[in-house]
């Protein structure tokens, strides 16, 4: 029976009737050791239990022997329900098949994506929750591998269409980052005492004095109160005589029992803390090594020892501590050579990555097969997708590693491996000793390689939470045509030109090929525009393109040529090979552009679905500059639909991080946005303003493919301002930029930006080929809309009203609400006064979830299909579309294609 735990139960409870509902969610108990969250997590499993019908219980126990194997404890979470497995999407069955170490499980050579792996364990508790629902529960969080708990938080958070409750215990200051927590404190007074009430029997109570006093000393920690009641004399306890103040806590509180052990059973204990399986356990004490002495090992009477003190069960031929702070004693009562003894026994007596994990516990210096051993280890974790633990693991095997540019290639993979983890700060700090170590042996044979790739990885994590001009700095010094184009990415985040076309005169100097003509190209384009024939081979192969990375430079390849439209289709198939593939670590980078695309083909609401979700992995990722950019599109749709506030937010957070790390793009972008709401609200002359400071933007501020992006909005605002000079110069500029250009949106806004500038009578034809030429939905409503105003101007209202209507009915259906506003009170004054508000998108109702779904099962996609691309269940997607089909009053997928 649980005392003093009213709040806590009546939680737990909530979260299990909200499971059942379909409603899911996570709870984490974070408390001190020994406060009873474990108890907790039993009461729970309880209630579960006892439901109508049953609900389903799995549970793993993180335990600090296992910290260091990846997958650990999601493997024993989730054992028995693997048979589910081929329920799962395939990318998704497969990354977490693999990470089990299931037979026969493919995965790519750098391991798993991390986010498949994670949301492979979404999808399967969505499978194994019965009707009436799942319950998890994660017991010590806070000794579990990293690998474990990573995949069990990212699901956590996205339970919310799920029959799946969840349930942590942690303690320490390890982060549940996005769960939701409830502080498990000591029992109150009343409570100390009914919990201690059968502690001692009627013969010898324990008088309320005493329980006050103890309910103080121990800050009401029930295991405390009970170990100590336990060790107090009858006299104590009436409380004829003194309490020990302070009273023992912490791993002190079992530690008189473990002192009082035999010395074989101390043996025992200690090599049970190490590994759980009896059977080894026994036989390690038998080899006579783990606790010094020449005596026989009566391993039957040790456990017995420990069973009788009440310090170990044994269940399944598992040895399991009475309680985690047992096994803390236990250590704290051994020497560090017993421990570094005990594993070497342990060493002798397993294989494989356990084997290399006790050899490095046991060893002293350093020692390359030792360290060899565990970098393999680190490398089978690595392709289970556990690169959280690969890292720990690598670190380590560098720490033994003798030879100084074998530790320093070591702690680069380490970097690697915590970078992908998602821990940019430890991946940061091993790669910089890494390069400390390499640098003075730059002229041994192969030393200079390694500085090569670290280099190559420091430009890197510069480039996606750092400062990307000194990203520019560090990539720049490279040779290979990978450093270089590395590089000009970079340059082209910062917006530094300069740069770009010195790189670019670089790779020309390599031999050709599509990474060396799209790198050289653009460069040529930026110093003389002479650049157009090598982009434009480049891209003579896209059709045939399959990676992400490949798609990502073709798309660049087109927007430096001026075909945004070709740009944005390329950065859609990058998106799609990204998540198929399992980019890994990249997906939310690769979002940034693909959001980006969304919003140059006139889809604004999709846009601002994919930069939500790009938001959110970024943010997990760690990825503080991806984060900047998927806040600055967002800001660009907030513009878009006159939501002023929403965007002078978005666009202030996205540029406090791209000002500092020297983003340009992504802050141009966020001026962007700034200077678009100026423009849709009527304000020509703030509008004018910001675009020509967004032109005069020095790189890390401004880029240069934004300010030409941007070119037919600022010609349009220096228009309406009545800059004619400024709005000349600017379409000069935008008539250089667009020479190269073929498609015929990016002939269509050059015609309309001259059509403005136009002598009257000469524009007509001009918006009407524009009008012709477009293809992207919100750039084809704008020429419509300033057609239509020139011709209500030139007294011609019949004629403008058929243009403004068209206008109209497309800023309303994509939610372009102050262009829908300036549309319509155009269309009253060419005499429409009965224009009212259209209908609007249907879509609009939909939640950003919601639309992405929509779209990729309007497409073809199977609900499998789109499980797989969003890191969702099966069961969700099906959850939204239920949910979808009467918000947009359709009954069937063919329905849904046909709308949107």
């Amino acid at each position: 029976m649980l005392h003093g735990r009213a709040t806590e139960t009546a939680a737990i409870e909530t979260l299990l009737a909200s499971a059942r509902a379909g409603e899911g969610g996570a709870l984490a108990l974070r408390g001190e050791a020994g406060v009873g969250k474990s108890a907790l997590l039993d009461a729970a499993a309880s209630l579960a239990a006892g439901a109508e019908p049953a609900m389903p219980v799995l549970r793993a126990d993180g335990v600090e022997p296992e910290a260091d194997l990846a997958f650990a404890a999601l493997h024993q979470l989730l054992h028995p329900v693997t048979g589910l497995l081929d329920a799962l999407p395939g990318a998704q069955r497969d990354a977490l098949s693999a990470a089990l170490g299931l037979a026969g499980a493919p995965a790519p050579a750098s391991g798993p994506d991390r986010f498949l792996v994670a949301a492979g364990v979404l999808s399967l508790l969505a499978e194994a929750a019965a009707p009436g629902g799942l319950l998890c529960l994660v017991d010590d969080v806070q000794w579990m591998d990293r690998a474990s708990a990573d995949a069990l938080l990212f699901a956590a958070r996205r339970l919310r269409t799920e029959r799946v409750a969840m349930l942590f215990s942690v303690r320490g200051d390890t982060l549940l980052k996005g769960v939701p927590e409830l502080r498990v404190g000591g029992l109150d007074e009343a409570s100390c005492a009914a919990l201690l009430a059968p502690a001692t029997g009627a013969a010898v109570p324990v008088a309320p004095g005493v329980v006050a006093r103890l309910a103080a000393l121990t800050g009401g920690n029930p295991l405390v109160l009970r170990e100590s009641v336990a060790a107090l004399s009858p006299a104590q306890l009436a409380g004829h005589a003194p309490l020990p103040d302070p009273l023992p806590g912490g791993e002190q509180l079992f530690g008189d029992q473990v002192a009082r052990l035999s010395p074989d059973a101390r043996r025992l204990a200690l090599l049970a803390s190490l590994e759980s399986d009896l059977a080894l356990a026994l036989r390690a004490g038998g080899e006579g090594g783990a606790a010094g002495g020449g005596e026989p090992f009566d391993g039957g009477a040790a456990l017995h020892e420990l069973e009788a003190a009440g310090l170990v069960t044994v269940a399944g031929g598992v040895v399991r501590f009475r309680h985690p702070l047992v096994r803390s004693a236990v250590h704290a009562a051994a020497t560090s050579a017993q421990i570094r003894a005990a594993h070497a026994v342990l060493a002798r007596l397993t294989d494989g990555d356990r084997r290399a994990l006790h050899q490095a516990a046991a060893a002293v210096g350093t020692d390359e097969a030792v360290a060899a051993d565990l970098a393999a280890a680190a490398g089978r974790a690595r392709a289970r997708g556990g690169h959280g633990d690969a890292a720990t693991a690598l670190a380590r095997a560098a720490e033994l590693t003798p030879d100084p540019l074998r530790r320093a290639a070591r702690l680069k993979d380490a970097a690697t491996a915590a970078w992908l983890a998602g821990r940019p700060g430890q991946a940061q700090s091993h790669l910089a000793e890494a390069r400390e170590l390499a640098t003075p042996h730059r002229a041994t044979h192969g030393a200079g390689g390694l500085l090569e790739e670290i280099a190559q990885l420091r430009g890197r994590f510069e480039l996606n939470s750092g400062d990307a001009s000194e990203a520019v700095r560090i990539l720049a010094a490279g040779e290979s045509i990978g450093m270089l184009a590395d590089a000009s990415e970079a340059a082209s985040y910062v917006g530094d030109v300069p740069a770009m076309v010195e790189l670019g005169r670089r790779a020309r100097k390599h031999p050709p090929g599509f990474l060396r003509d799209v790198v050289a190209g653009i460069g040529a384009m930026l110093e003389d525009g002479s650049g157009g024939e090598l982009l434009r081979g480049a891209l003579a192969g896209a059709d045939e393109l399959t990676g992400a990375a490949e798609l990502l430079w073709a798309s660049a390849a087109a927007s430096y040529l001026g075909e945004a439209d070709v740009s944005a289709e390329l950065v859609e198939r990058a998106g799609r090979a990204a998540r198929v593939s399992g980019m890994v670590g990249q997906l939310p980078v690769v979002l940034e552009f693909v959001a980006t695309g969304e919003r140059l083909k006139g889809r604004p609401a999709e846009s601002a679905a994919v930069a939500e979700e790009g938001l959110h992995l970024a943010r997990e990722a760690g990825y503080t500059n991806s984060v900047a950019a998927h806040l600055a599109n967002l800001a660009v749709v907030a513009a878009l639909r006159g939501e002023e506030e929403r965007c002078r937010h978005l666009a202030g957070e996205a540029l406090a991080i791209a000002i500092p790390h020297r983003v340009g793009l992504r802050a141009g972008v966020a001026s962007y946005a700034l200077a678009l709401l100026d423009l849709g609200l009527g304000r020509y002359a703030a509008a004018h303003a910001r675009f020509a400071a967004l032109a005069a933007a020095g790189p890390g501020a401004g880029h240069p493919t934004v300010t030409w992006r941007s070119t037919p909005d600022r010609v349009e605002a220096a228009t309406a301002a009545g800059e004619h000079e400024a709005a000349r110069e600017a379409l000069a500029a935008y008539e250089r930029w667009a020479a190269h250009a073929a498609t015929d949106e990016a002939r269509a806004l050059l015609a309309r930006c001259r059509a403005l500038l136009a002598d009257p009578g000469a524009d007509a034809e001009l918006f009407e080929e524009a009008l012709r030429r477009h293809g992207e939905p919100f750039e084809r409503a704008r020429t419509a809309l300033l057609y239509g105003e020139r011709l209500r101007r030139a007294q011609r209202p019949g004629r403008a009203r058929s243009r403004l209507r068209a206008a109209l009915e497309t800023f309303e259906r994509l939610g372009a609400a102050p262009w829908a506003e300036r549309a319509r009170g155009e269309l009253r004054a060419a005499g429409e006064a009965t224009a009212r508000p259209a209908a609007g998108d249907a879509r609009a109702a939909l939640t950003p979830q919601e639309l992405r779904i929509a779209r990729m099962v309007a497409e073809g996609a199977s609900s499998k299909e789109v499980a797989a691309r969003l890191f969702l269940s099966p069961r969700t997607v099906e959850y939204h579309l239920y949910k979808i089909y009467p918000k947009l009053g359709v009954t069937s997928r063919t329905e849904l294609a046909r709308l949107l």
